[in-house]
């Protein structure tokens, strides 16, 4: 008989913010590592919704550790229809450069936090779902930024410590992700995706559309409710 104790696993810090990404990377987090999840409750339209989402998918993930971190400030900032009551979530795409519901640098304070956290507790990779095929074209989605914010964390920790940040769907279309979630036991019906604070999902802005797409071109039904 053995004597030897099996190797712990090692912490992954998850950004969970509830929607359809999130949950695909922390299935496949949950394939090699202890979960910590981490979620934002930031003014986001979205935000009690999100919330319940997120404490469905504690009871479905059974994580080690959980945080929820208010950041009252962004929607004090301003400056995004996912925050500000002044401005209006469009419907579907807009056309022409950055979408209104940018929230600016979100991802940069985000994963600032994360590896805060991360230090912390010892983790030694942060997961968060940023995707460059099929998205709406956040400057912090892109892979020079995470890139770039690699660097930083290396620059910017404790010398022993050894974070990196993964984005396994960067280079993955939607259709891959919901593909690859089913693949995963990925819970959608948990998710949510709508950028407004509704009892079912909009269908109408560009984070509807960009997921009742995928899911359409995957040739599965979409398991939340839509208005």
């Amino acid at each position: 008989m053995s004597l030897l104790k099996p190797k712990e696993k090692e912490f992954a810090v998850v950004l969970l913010s509830s929607g359809m990404d999130s949950a695909v990377c922390a299935s496949l987090a949950a394939q090699e590592y202890e979960l910590a999840f981490l979620h934002f409750q930031y003014g986001q339209k979205a935000a009690k919704k999100e919330l319940t989402c997120f404490y469905k998918m504690i009871d479905y993930f059974k994580p080690q550790k959980y945080l929820v971190a208010e950041l009252p400030f962004f929607k004090l900032i301003g400056g995004s229809s996912l925050t500000s009551e002044e401005l209006e979530i469009p419907n579907g795409s807009e056309k022409q450069g950055i979408p209104s519901t940018y929230v600016p640098f979100r991802n940069g304070v985000f994963l600032s936090l994360a590896v805060a956290w991360a230090e912390v507790i010892g983790a030694k990779k942060i997961f968060i779902g940023v995707n460059e095929i099929d998205f709406s074209g956040y400057p912090d989605c892109r892979k020079e930024f995470i890139q770039a914010f690699n660097q930083a964390v290396n620059k910017g920790t404790k010398p022993e410590t050894q974070i990196t940040i993964e984005t396994p769907l960067i280079n993955l279309s939607k259709k891959e992700i919901v593909e690859l979630g089913i693949k995963l036991n990925t819970p959608f019906h948990l998710t949510w995706s709508c950028y407004r604070q509704t009892e079912k999902a909009c269908g109408r802005c560009d984070s509807c559309r960009i997921r009742l797409n995928a899911f359409k071109e995957a040739g599965v039904k979409d398991p939340i409710e839509y208005a």
